[in-house]
């Protein structure tokens, strides 16, 4: 009688969530998702994450554009944004004042300096590690782990940044071409949201076939709609500041960077939504077991 109920009593949680996930399953896409930004507190996983981004990402781009250019006088990473937002008069000047010319952080461009930033993106992977943790319900990684693993998404991240760009907005082209380079600058980021999970998620290269699925919502999210709202929403935002002179570009970056990361927890939870509609249930089940032994 006892071993019965002590084995009654251990399928109890694989019951639950059994129950849990076809129930998921049964939700339209989107209010799942919703449902899932709300179950990890989406919105303060968001507002710690963003402020991480302005400090970590933005100096490195500035850096890095600073050095490719040759720290020219003439440069100025005002002008990657302005390219990549298209940004018109006088929005424009106004940009690229903000940031002054690249030759101004030269003496930047050293191996503590740049490692110093560096070194400040892996708190920022760790809390991108715990956020997908959350979103995927599993089980954290423990510390040194965490550390090991976020240190290698960042440079992951920083790589597709990079070629993102250079596919997206390297060269001169025509209308055709450069429409169907922005289409291929998409793979780089269907393949970093992709292998996101597997390194920050515990057991997620498991259901590996559906990880493609996953990294879709990467796409979507971080490359089409960023893409499209960036367009249409900086400038305005940008405008509202104007008042403000280049704390005004500041604080427009403050509060896009606040945007996209919490766009990033979108694509945690509708990442994770996406995979377990489509990976084998016991699949799904195992993975996130260890999440409920320890709640």
């Amino acid at each position: 009688m006892l071993e019965r109920n002590h084995v009654a009593a251990a399928r109890k949680p694989l019951d639950e969530r059994h129950e849990r996930l076809t129930q998921s399953r049964r939700t339209a896409l989107l209010v799942a998702v919703a449902q899932r930004f709300v179950e990890i507190d989406g919105a303060t996983q968001g507002g710690l994450l963003s402020i991480q981004l302005f400090t970590t990402v933005i100096p490195l781009i500035i850096i890095g554009f600073a050095h490719f250019s040759g720290f020219a006088k003439n440069a100025s990473v005002g002008d990657l944004l302005i390219r990549d937002l298209g940004l018109h008069h006088p929005l424009d000047d106004r940009v690229r004042e903000a940031f002054g010319s690249a030759v101004g952080v030269q003496s930047v461009w050293t191996f503590f300096g740049v490692a110093a930033f560096l070194v400040w993106g892996i708190p920022m992977s760790v809390r991108v590690s715990e956020m997908f943790a959350r979103a995927w319900r599993r089980q954290p990684f423990g510390r040194w782990e965490r550390l090991a693993r976020g240190a290698a998404w960042f440079i992951l991240f920083l790589g597709t940044m990079d070629a993102h760009e250079r596919l997206a907005f390297g060269g001169q082209h025509e209308a055709g071409v450069h429409a169907a380079l922005l289409i291929v600058a998409l793979v780089p980021l269907w393949i970093f949201w992709s292998l996101t999970p597997v390194l920050l998620v515990r057991d997620g290269a498991r259901g590996w076939r559906n990880l493609l699925l996953a990294g879709s919502a990467g796409v979507l999210v971080d490359g089409i709609v960023f893409g499209a709202v960036g367009r249409l929403g900086f400038p305005m935002m940008l405008e509202g500041w104007a008042g403000f002179g280049p704390m005004g570009v500041a604080m427009t970056l403050m509060t896009w960077c606040g945007i996209l990361a919490l766009g990033w927890v979108v694509i945690a939870c509708m990442g994770a939504v996406i995979w377990e509609r489509h990976a084998p249930a016991e699949v799904v089940i195992e993975s996130q077991t260890a999440e409920d032994m320890t709640t």
